[in-house]
C-alpha cells in the first residue's frame, strides 16, 4: 500500500512535485497566490490560457513553475457541495490518476485551498480515494515493456498537508485497511481461471485466519454429507472439485444472531452443456465476483475488529462441459430437500447459492442474509454498469443497503418480486425449474433464490454489471472492481452504530 503521511499546512516552501486541488471558480488562494505573484503572474496566465475553472476532471500540469517546485498539478475539485465522503474519495482517485499518468511515484498534496473540505476526516477520505485508485494487476507482465510503463507505475509515498493532521491520521487507518480489502477482492476477480479455481481460492481464504477469522473449508465428501446436491450438480463436469468456505467473525455479543453474507464463486463458467458463445467467454473467469466481495468484506470486518457477529459463505465451483456434466433436464435436490429441474446448465449460479442459503438458514439462524452474485446478463440490460440490482424480502434491509450504496457510490436499484413472477419457475415434475423464460430473467432468478431463505430477512444483489468494471471510474481503473466490499462494510458500520 502507498505510504501516506499527514502534516500541518506548510505554506509556500520548497518542494518537488506538488498537487493542489482547487474548488470550482475560486481561483488561486493562499501560498499559491503568493507564488503566482513571486513568478510575475505566470500561474494565473497558465490557468486562464487553459480555461482551468476547477471543475471535476480538469487537470492543469505546470512543469518548472519555480526554482523550488519541479512540477505543479492543479486538480479540479468541483463545487463544495459535491464533496461528500464519496465525492472526496473521487477527488483522491483523480489525484492518483493524474500523478500516475505522469509516472510520478510520490508527491506533496496540499489541501489548504479546500478549506473545511480539506481538513481532518475529509483529508483522510481524499487519501482513501488515492489508495483505491492506486491499484494495478500486473503480476503476469514479464517486464519487457518497462520503458513504456503502460500506466503500471504506482504511487509509493505521498505527504498530505492539511489542517488537523492528527485527526486525519486517526480516520485514515481504517479507510486504508478497507482499501486493502477492496484490492484483495480485485485480485481474486482479475486472476485467470487456470490459477484461481475452487481449491486455490479456498487456500487464499484460509490465510485470512491470520486476521482472526475462523475459516472452514468443506470438500466434496463433506458437501455430499450435507446434501448440497444443487451445488455438486454444477461441479460434475469439471476436473476441479468444488469447495465451500465458511468464514466466521465473532465480534458481537455471545449468542447474537449473525449477519450472513453469501457469495457465488463460479471460478470459470463455460455454461456447461448449455455452452456459452466463444465471444467474451474469457470474461467468465470473473463469475466469482460475488464470492470475492464476500471474502473482501469478511477481511475488512476482521481487520477493523467490527463489533458484530458475521459469517461469510462462498460456494466455489467450476462449470464445465464433460461426459459427466449435468444435462439439461436433470433433477437435483438441494440440502433442504427441495428439488430443481435444471433446464439450462448455464443458470448455475442460483444452484450454488441455493444450497448455501438453505444451509445458512437452518444451521446459523441468522439475523439476515445478503447474497451477491454475477447472476444474470438481464440485469445489465436493465441497469447497465451504474447500479447493482437489489431484490429484497424486507423493506428496512433494502433501504439500509440503498443508503449504504449512496454513501459509498456502490449504488443499488431495487427491483420487484412477486407471486406472478414466482409462478414462472414452477415445474410439473420438480418443485421448481432453474429458469423462468426470456422475460424478467433477473427477477425470476431472484424468485428462485427466495424459495431457499424462508422467513429470514434477505437481500439479493445481482452484480453482473458492477463486479467486472470494463469502464473506468475515479476510484478504479481495474477490470475487477472489488464492488460490494465498501457497500457491505458501510452497511455493517451503520448497524454497529445502532
Amino acid at each position: 500500500m502507498m505510504d501516506v503521511t499527514f502534516v500541518e499546512d506548510t505554506g509556500f516552501a520548497p518542494r518537488d512535485t506538488v498537487v493542489v486541488p482547487l474548488l470550482q471558480e475560486e481561483g488561486l488562494k493562499g501560498w499559491l497566490a503568493e507564488l503566482n505573484a513571486a513568478e510575475n503572474g505566470r500561474i494565473a496566465r497558465a490557468v486562464s490560457a487553459a480555461a482551468f475553472k476547477g471543475k471535476c476532471g480538469q487537470v492543469l500540469d505546470l512543469p518548472a513553475v519555480s526554482e523550488e517546485i519541479t512540477r505543479l498539478l492543479l486538480v479540479g475539485a468541483g463545487k463544495p457541495e459535491e464533496l461528500d465522503d464519496y465525492g472526496l474519495e473521487r477527488l483522491g482517485g483523480r489525484i492518483t490518476a493524474a500523478l500516475r499518468e505522469r509516472r510520478q511515484t510520490g508527491a506533496m498534496i496540499d489541501l489548504s485551498a479546500l478549506g473545511e473540505k480539506g481538513r481532518g476526516e475529509a483529508a483522510a477520505r481524499i487519501a482513501s480515494g488515492m489508495h483505491l485508485r492506486n491499484y494495478v494487476f500486473d503480476r503476469y507482465k514479464s517486464g519487457k515493456d518497462d520503458d513504456e510503463d503502460n500506466g503500471r507505475r504506482l504511487l509509493e509515498k505521498v505527504i498530505i498537508a492539511c489542517a488537523d493532521p492528527a485527526r486525519a491520521e486517526k480516520a485514515h487507518a481504517p479507510l486504508a485497511s478497507l482499501a486493502e480489502s477492496v484490492h484483495f477482492a480485485r485480485d481474486l476477480v482479475n486472476e485467470p481461471g487456470n490459477v484461481l479455481y475452487p481449491e486455490t481460492f479456498a487456500e487464499r481464504l484460509k490465510a485470512l485466519a491470520e486476521l482472526g477469522l475462523t475459516v472452514e473449508v468443506w470438500d466434496e465428501r463433506r458437501l455430499d454429507e450435507l446434501g448440497f446436491g444443487a451445488l455438486l450438480g454444477v461441479a460434475r463436469g469439471s476436473a476441479r472439485p468444488p469447495r465451500v468456505v465458511v468464514m466466521r467473525w465473532q465480534g458481537g455479543r455471545k449468542g447474537e444472531a449473525p449477519l450472513v453474507f453469501v457469495g457465488k464463486g463460479v471460478t470459470f463458467d463455460s455454461g456447461g452443456i448449455s455452452i456459452k458463445p466463444s465471444q467474451g467467454m474469457d470474461e467468465m473467469k470473473g463469475d466469482m465476483g460475488g464470492a470475492a466481495a464476500v471474502a473482501g468484506t469478511m477481511r475488512a470486518l476482521a481487520a477493523r475488529k467490527a463489533a458484530v457477529n458475521a459469517v461469510g459463505i462462498v460456494g466455489l465451483v467450476e462449470n464445465m462441459p464433460d461426459g459427466n456434466a449435468q444435462r439439461p433436464g436433470d433433477i437435483v435436490r438441494a440440502c433442504d430437500g427441495q428439488t430443481i429441474a435444471v433446464l439450462n446448465t448455464d443458470a448455475e449460479g442460483r444452484l450454488v447459492l441455493a444450497d448455501c442459503l438453505a444451509w445458512a438458514r437452518k444451521a446459523l439462524k441468522p439475523a439476515l442474509m445478503i447474497d451477491l452474485a454475477t447472476l444474470t446478463g438481464a440485469i445489465l440490460i436493465a441497469l447497465g454498469k451504474e447500479y447493482a440490482g437489489l431484490f429484497a424480502s424486507d423493506d428496512d434491509l433494502a433501504e439500509a443497503l440503498r443508503q449504504a450504496g449512496e454513501k459509498t457510490g456502490e449504488k443499488v436499484w431495487r427491483m420487484p418480486l412477486g407471486k406472478a413472477y414466482d409462478k414462472l419457475i414452477d415445474h410439473d415434475v420438480a418443485d421448481m425449474k432453474n429458469i423462468g423464460g426470456r422475460n424478467a430473467g433477473s427477477i425470476t432468478a431472484a424468485q428462485f433464490l427466495k424459495r431457499f431463505v424462508g422467513d429470514v430477512p434477505w437481500a439479493h444483489l445481482d452484480v453482473a454489471g458492477t463486479a467486472m468494471a470494463a469502464e473506468k471510474s475515479d476510484i478504479n481503473d481495474s477490470w475487477g472492481s472489488g464492488w460490494g466490499v465498501r457497500l457491505l462494510d458501510a452497511f455493517v458500520r451503520t448497524r454497529e452504530q445502532g
